[in-house]
C-alpha cells in the first residue's frame, strides 16, 4: 500500500458556522462541485462483507474510477484508495467492461461538495462539506498519507474535529447510509 486515505465523517453539519471556523483557521476554499458516485457490486464478492468499494465518480467532464480497500482498525476510517482518471468520453466503454466482467450498478450517490484545504497539526487536511441528496448535510475531514504517518494524521483529524465541535462521527459510507435509508423507506 503506497497511500492510505484517512477520514472521518460527521452527521448533521452546520455549514455556515463551520465555514466561519475554517476561515478563522486560515483554510482555503478549493471550490464547490457537484458529484455523482455510481457504486458497483462485485460479481463474486460481497463488498458489504469485505468492506471494499468500486465506483465511478462524475464531476463535470471528469470521471474517476476508484477502488477502496477494506477498512483498517482505528478511530477513523483508514483504507487503501486507488484512483484512475477516465475521460468522460470513455465512461460508456468502462461501464461496458465492468458489465462484461459481471459488475452491477448498485446506486448513485449525488452530492454538492464544498472543499476546504487546511494545514493543521503538521498535516494537510481536506474538510469537505457535503449536501447529500436523500441524506442531508455531512462533514468529512480527510487526508491521503503514507502508512508511516497514519497515526499522526488520525490524531490531527480527531483534534480538528474536537476543536470544530463536530458532533456524531460515522465511519459508514454514503452508499451504506443511502441503502439503509432506502431499506427503511426514508430514501425514496
Amino acid at each position: 500500500m503506497d497511500k492510505l486515505e484517512v477520514e472521518l465523517k460527521f452527521v448533521g453539519a452546520e455549514p455556515a458556522r463551520l465555514e466561519q471556523q475554517l476561515v478563522e483557521r486560515g483554510a482555503q476554499l478549493g471550490g464547490t462541485l457537484s458529484q455523482a458516485d455510481e457504486d458497483f457490486a462485485h460479481p463474486n464478492r460481497n463488498f458489504a462483507e469485505t468492506d471494499e468499494a468500486l465506483r465511478i465518480r462524475s464531476e463535470g467532464e471528469r470521471r474517476v474510477l476508484t477502488y477502496k480497500g477494506p477498512k483498517l482498525p482505528g478511530a477513523v476510517k483508514i483504507r487503501e484508495e486507488i484512483e484512475v482518471d477516465v475521460g468522460s468520453d470513455q465512461e460508456a466503454g468502462l461501464k461496458r467492461i465492468l458489465d462484461q466482467l459481471g459488475f452491477r450498478s448498485v446506486a448513485v450517490v449525488a452530492k454538492t461538495r464544498r472543499s476546504w484545504q487546511l494545514s493543521f497539526a503538521g498535516r494537510d487536511l481536506k474538510v469537505e462539506i457535503d449536501d447529500v441528496q436523500q441524506l442531508g448535510s455531512f462533514v468529512e475531514i480527510e487526508s491521503v498519507t503514507d502508512p508511516q504517518s497514519v497515526a499522526a494524521t488520525e490524531a490531527a483529524i480527531l483534534q480538528l474535529a474536537n476543536e470544530l465541535g463536530l458532533g456524531r462521527a460515522s465511519k459508514a459510507s454514503y452508499l451504506g447510509l443511502l441503502l439503509k435509508a432506502k431499506q427503511e423507506g426514508r430514501g425514496e
